[in-house]
């Protein structure tokens, strides 16, 4: 049998390169004869690159760059074949990176985002693909811009920094010296966030308190923002901030738009990436999952685009998560099968701590009956 393994991580556990692996090493301890294919997903959040360099063999690229809270960082994004760089949001400006007592959009920036595409156009890089998951930024892609050329000045005509302080005073910005590059790569940035730039749904009401943003402190970001938009679109002479996406990262989607990059479907993006559906066209059987399914895995999740593309072939898909819950008679309809890797009464820290070999021990379990039945 051939098998596709295409399973999201276990956030908090398991990269999706680690569940994918866990997965094989079951199926082949029960039947070492199946050929078995590992393309681990994600959805443009932590872990994309990760991913990506599984299933496309690419290799990482160090680089120093400034980090969310302004410090210098050593990190790196990844480059697959010639000419494709990987960038991921959480591993430059993320907010796992920003300790809880320092969440203050005040104090962060998207610099070094700005930086890090900089350094790819310098490695000849003609295509980009940017996961904007997990930020710890509201400045609208201001610092992004900057890095890149923007410049932006206050009323009194002072030269601005690159910071969400910087953002509430921003009153006017040249784009003239934005890197002239930009205008001949491809960008494609993936995302499931479709709020807008501005309002109610835009990026500082709905994301901003996770991220340090309080009480009147909303309404100053979400009008600083709404000029800052306003700004760029009359610089460009295009309006794009109430555009689905605009508002992801905070904000940050939004100056990508500005540099001409196409907001995607983070799942699709992967699985167009990977070349996943190639692999199903002819596979046998198809096994995804991820740390909690309901019926949201549905609706733009790496499982959910798994079934569907496993749907299209006629393809048996296989979910096997750490926990079950909502809806199940929408999972079952997508799915040939779901099935979670608690196997008897156990706290969070225990099905997290032992993830790896809950979900070995249940692959194992599902793979035994698939084989009885095909055989």
């Amino acid at each position: 049998m051939k098998i596709v393994i295409a399973p999201d991580s276990f956030k908090g556990s398991l990269s999706a390169a680690e569940a994918a692996r866990a997965m094989a090493r079951a199926i082949l301890q029960v039947d070492g004869g199946n050929k078995v294919v590992l393309k681990p997903m994600a959805d443009g959040g932590e872990g994309t690159m990760e991913a990506l360099l599984t299933a496309q063999a690419g290799k990482r690229i160090p680089v120093t760059c400034t980090g969310p809270l302004g410090e210098t960082i050593d990190t790196y994004y990844a480059r697959i074949g010639t000419d494709t760089a990987i960038i991921e949001n959480a591993s430059i400006a993320g907010l796992v990176q920003v300790p809880e007592d320092s969440r203050n959009p005040d104090f962060t920036t998207t610099f070094g985002i700005g930086e890090v595409i900089k350094d790819a156009l310098d490695q000849n890089c003609t295509t980009f693909i940017v996961g904007l998951g997990g930020s710890a930024t509201n400045d609208g892609g201001l610092g992004m811009l900057m890095a890149l050329g923007l410049e932006a000045w206050d009323e009194q005509g002072n030269k601005l920094g690159a910071y969400g302080s910087d953002l509430l005073k921003v009153d006017k910005i040249s784009v003239e010296k934005l890197d002239s590059r930009l205008a001949s790569v491809t960008i494609r940035v993936a995302s499931d966030v479709n709020n807008p730039l501005c309002g109610p749904l835009g990026a500082t009401y709905i994301y901003g308190p996770q991220k340090g943003i309080m009480g009147s402190q909303l309404g100053q970001y979400d009008k600083a923002m709404r000029r800052y938009g306003r700004l760029i679109e009359a610089e460009l002479n295009r309006d794009f901030q109430d555009q689905q996406g605009a508002g992801a990262a905070g904000g940050l989607g939004f100056a990508f738009l500005a540099i001409g990059a196409e907001l995607v479907s983070g799942a699709q993006l992967m699985a167009s990436a990977i070349e996943v559906e190639n692999e199903i066209l002819d596979a046998s059987l198809v096994l995804t999952g991820e740390g909690q399914s309901d019926e949201q895995t549905l609706y733009g999740k790496a499982p959910g685009h798994i079934a569907e593309l496993a749907q299209k072939h006629n393809v048996p898909v296989i979910l096997i998560s750490g926990s079950l819950g909502g809806d199940m008679e929408k999972l079952q309809k997508k799915f040939t099968g779901c099935f979670s890797i608690v196997n008897k009464p156990m706290s969070l820290q225990e099905c997290m701590t032992n993830a790896d070999a809950l979900l070995t021990e249940q692959t194992k379990q599902v793979f035994r009956v698939i084989k009885g039945i095909y055989h």
